[in-house]
Formats: structure tokens, sequence, C-alpha cells
């Protein structure tokens, strides 16, 4: 498995005549990053934008800008690039090009492209509010959404004509977002509510100053993602982190453990599975101060342990499936597995501090799973989306 999701993946992007063409260079660097292979398809007007020479340099492929090059013999290039994409994605994409490509109009390279592919078509509009509120674009929309063809919707904020209103091309993590879902997506988990916990717990001191941990949510977050990614219904409980969540994830925000415990126990019972990523503070100082506390003297502060969410879930209603995490830096595998026992678990992942990769803030994790009937199985370095895919295939060979 590689390190990047979408490694040798093969994406057309499709630039048009928009003022929102110079963030396409933008969604070609996220993909590159993402190990996609991208050829970019521009159209005589986007070329008024930006040059093909920014687009060949990020892309690392040569720019299609006609269906009828001068001084080129190339007889069907548009069939062998819709042979070879996996998915092509217009970004951004202007009410002219949805225009033809309602109508059945294939009069440049893109059109024709579109018109020969049977990969599947993502499409992200960008133009001014009056056009994306006009009947007639509207109606080309519904009328390619009802073929199929997948819109990401556009953004409110200001124009480039000055007005306020939607019309902006969508964010870049939302795109990703999209291609990841229908590139990766599938429905093993389709019909299932998942919830999960993620990232840190604040527990306050005073105004100022709080408890917490180094937890980045990282984790968690790729746990949600991937559980979507499989038709999941997921929600995610989250603490303080600054992550942009799938946009097919319901997030919830808490800051400490309290507000996390109230959350997980209120939808436990409604879940069919519950993953609990989050480092939740075990303590928070017994009396909160509401005024700032000076530096005068000696301070003591005096600790209160929080609730166990888990064991709260297991005394209301409990999904079928719950799995715990623990993060440990001695006695691991003896304290993981009193957690699995004292607290119901079905699944336990360990992993300890200490080990290279698998500390708080990477990209990786290094973990072994415990499980109910006695089994443990270790699992190598991997990217933390990676130990996600492996820990919902466990979940589903349980369910």
């Amino acid at each position: 498995m590689s390190d990047s999701k979408l490694e040798n993946r093969r994406i057309v992007v499709g630039v048009t005549g928009s003022i929102a063409a110079y963030k396409a260079c933008d969604i070609v660097r996220m993909l590159k990053k993402e190990g996609s292979d991208v050829k970019v398809v521009m159209t005589r007007n986007a070329l008024k934008f930006v040059s093909s020479l920014t687009f060949e340099t990020l892309s690392g492929n040569e720019v299609i800008k006609e269906l009828f090059p001068e001084n080129k013999t190339i007889k069907t290039r548009h069939i062998s690039i819709a042979e070879w994409a996996d998915v092509i994605l217009i970004a951004p994409a202007t009410a002219n090009i949805i225009g033809k490509i309602a109508s059945g109009i294939a009069d440049d390279f893109l059109t024709t492209l579109v018109m020969a592919s049977r990969a599947p078509v993502i499409i992200a509009p960008a133009m001014d509010y009056q056009m994306v509120q006009n009947p007639i674009y509207l109606d080309n929309c519904r009328k390619l959404e009802k073929s199929g063809y997948k819109f990401i919707p556009t953004e409110e904020g200001p124009l480039a004509s000055g007005a306020m209103g939607p019309g902006r091309l969508a964010d870049f993590n939302r795109i990703l977002n999209e291609v990841t879902s229908i590139l990766l997506g599938k429905d093993s988990l389709k019909g299932k509510k998942v919830l999960v916990s993620a990232g840190p717990t604040l527990e306050p001191i005073d105004p100022v100053r709080f408890i917490s941990n180094h937890s980045s949510g990282k984790m968690g977050y790729a746990v949600a993602e991937a559980a979507f990614l499989r038709g999941a219904d997921v929600t995610l409980v989250s603490g303080p982190v600054h992550l942009k969540h799938h946009f097919g994830v319901k997030r919830i925000d808490v800051t400490t453990a309290e507000e996390m415990n109230s959350e997980i126990v209120k939808r436990a019972s409604e879940s069919d599975i519950l993953i609990m990523a989050a480092a939740v503070s075990d303590f928070r100082p017994e009396i909160k101060k509401e005024q700032k506390i000076k530096k005068e003297g000696e301070f003591t502060l005096k600790l209160r342990k929080n609730s166990d969410i888990l064991l709260n879930v297991a005394k209301g209603g409990k999904p079928d499936i719950v799995v715990g995490f623990a993060m440990e830096t001695e006695n691991g595998e003896e304290s993981a597995l009193k957690k699995l026992r004292e607290k119901g678990l079905d699944m336990i992942c360990l992993n300890n501090l200490f080990d290279e990769g698998a500390g708080f803030g990477g990209e990786t994790n290094l973990i072994t799973i415990f499980y109910r009937d006695g089994k443990s199985e270790k699992l190598p370095l991997l990217q933390k989306w990676q130990v996600a895919d492996k820990l919902l295939d466990r979940i589903e060979n349980l369910l």
C-alpha cells in the first residue's frame, strides 16, 4: 500500500475561462501531492487567465489545449485520454462549459473528452452570483446531475465583480474530498452509523490556562473519513484541533472531557460502531478560577478525575462494536488488555509514545490491535489513513 491516498490515480483536470482559473494551480498541486498522475486540459478562454506553462510545470505533463493542433497528427487523442482517465474534474467550470456539456456540444477538446469518456465527471463551478441563480444554468445542472454528473456547489463570499453572494469556487479540501470519495468510496459500511472521537480535550484552570495533551486529532479524523468513504453515516466528536474534516462527516466540536462524555453517551445508543480515538484528559482542575491566577508565591493545583466515557457507554445502550485506543509509555500490553476487559471493548489499539513514528502529531502510526477473544495483531508503521483502513477492515470482519 502506498503512502499517498491517490497514488497512481489518473486524473484529468479541465480548466475553463473563469477568473478562478488561477485556483486550479493549487488544485493540481494538491492532487499531485496525493500521488495522482494529472493531465490538464485548458479551454481557449482559460489560456487568457493562466498560461499552459504553469500547469505543465505543476503537473509534469503536456497541457492539452486544442482538438486539432497545428503541425501535429494526433488521430484519436481525445479517445486515448478518455480511456486513460479514472476521473475528470472540471474546476473551475463556467456556465458556458456546463451548458455545452448539458446540450451535447463537443466543439473543443474538453467537451469532446467528456462526451467520449466513461469516467466519473466532477464539476466545480465558479461564476458571479447572478449567473449561479440563472434558471437556465440551474436547469442545465439538474439535467447533468440526472445523468450522473457530480457537482460541488459554489460557496458564498466576495466575488470578482465586487458583489457578495454564491458563486465562489468550492474550498480546495472539499474538492479533494469529492475526488477521493469518487475514486476510493465503497459501500461496505452503507447503512451503518459510526461514531468517532478525536483530538485532545482542554480542562481550564483559569480564563487563560488549561491542562491538555499533545494529541493532533489526525488519527480520529482519518478514521472518520475512512468510514465515510465506505458509505457509513459518520459523526465525529472532536476536541479543539486545527484540522478540516471530510465534508460528508457530521462534526461536533467540544472542549472539555465532560462535554465529550455528554456528546458520546448521548449518541452511542443510536450508533452501530463507536471508535474512541480521542486523547481524553483523565483529570481536570477541581476548581476553575474565575480570574487569572497571579504569579505570586507557590500555587498548588488540585485535580479531580474526569468521567470514564467508555464505562458510561457500557452502562447505556452500547453499540455493536466498540473500539478503544491506548497511548502508553510503559507496560503497554498489560494496560491495554486491562482496559479491553474492564470497559467491555471489542478491540483496542495500542501504541507507544516512544516508538518512532507513533507519537502525537505525526502522519504515521504504529499500533498493535488486541481483540476480545485474546488474539492480537501488530501492524507495520503506516500512514494514519492506512491504519484507519486496516482498522475498518478488522471491524467489518467482526460485523
